[in-house]
């Protein structure tokens, strides 16, 4: 695996595997890898020839300066977690290479941004956007793997591909949890003792709004009982659970279409997020 720190360095690789004719998978993540960025790695191995894996902890996706700070950078362990994949580089760019000095462009997607996560993290999604739009375009790749678990998240880098002419196809993978049911994220090292024992009680109560609604309850009600159970197990504030549509995130009162269940809530100070398919 070759650890890369320039966009040149990058592009010099990127020219060699396109005059053999090779695939390019691109992996972006912000580093703190665990078992759900590896599953994308995974797969990226099964759908490229070769597979580039991003590391860049993006301050303009950070709304609040002290998330930033604490946010854990770990590239010494990721680096030892990714050997075994046979990666083919290690792109972890210096700020220069992604906001040089006068960067003065920005990337927005309306529609798919301003409630749900772009509601409590103003500009969020346009960080993620900018900084995805220049990973692929510095990359090249031919697809790129993200998590579902960022739902929202993976359909706005599909409509930025798609929209800016991207040649990058965007495939999105399921979520990856730990044995208890919580998703894997980067924050749940945060989690002290007591709130790990209590974050999968979020994941049990969609669960089981999720088979209410199936059964034909009002989403509504479903939603009620399990914003219930969740105050209840411990977490401190629920910032949204709410059924939208799996396509574009429309509100929806019962499923008609393909749907997901999208939630957001605090406990012991960390944001947790998770949806799952109705």
């Amino acid at each position: 695996m070759k650890l890369v720190r320039s966009k040149d360095d990058l592009r010099t690789l990127r020219r060699k595997w396109i005059f053999a004719g090779e695939k390019v998978a691109v992996v972006p993540t912000m580093g703190a890898l665990h078992a759900g960025h590896l599953s994308l790695v995974e797969a990226a191995k099964k759908g490229a020839d070769r597979v580039i894996v991003t590391i860049f902890v993006n301050p303009k996706q950070f709304n609040n300066p002290d998330d930033l700070d604490k946010y854990p950078r770990t590239e010494h362990e990721d680096a030892e977690k990714l050997a075994p994949y046979g990666v083919d580089a290690l792109y972890v760019p210096t700020p220069d290479q992604i906001y040089p000095d006068g960067f003065a462009t920005n990337v927005s997607v309306s529609g798919l941004t301003e409630d749900l996560e772009g509601a409590h993290r103003p500009g969020h999604f346009d960080g993620v956007a900018t900084v995805v739009s220049k990973l692929f375009l510095q990359s090249r790749a031919d697809v790129a793997f993200f998590g579902e678990k960022d739902y929202q998240q993976l359909l706005i880098v599909r409509r930025l591909s798609e929209d800016l002419d991207i040649e990058t196809e965007v495939v999105g993978c399921p979520t990856v949890r730990e044995a208890d049911g919580l998703a894997m994220s980067s924050r749940n090292v945060q989690l002290g003792g007591e709130a790990r024992a209590i974050a999968p009680a979020l994941y049990r109560a969609m669960e089981t709004a999720a088979d209410a609604i199936r059964g034909g309850v009002a989403a509504t009600v479903a939603i009620k009982q399990a914003k219930e159970e969740v105050l209840a197990a411990g977490y401190g504030e629920i910032e949204y659970l709410e059924l939208r549509s799996a396509k574009d995130l429309r509100p929806l009162e019962t499923p008609a279409e393909p749907a997901r269940l999208l939630v957001a809530a605090m406990l012991d100070g960390v944001r947790l997020i998770d949806n799952i398919a109705v």
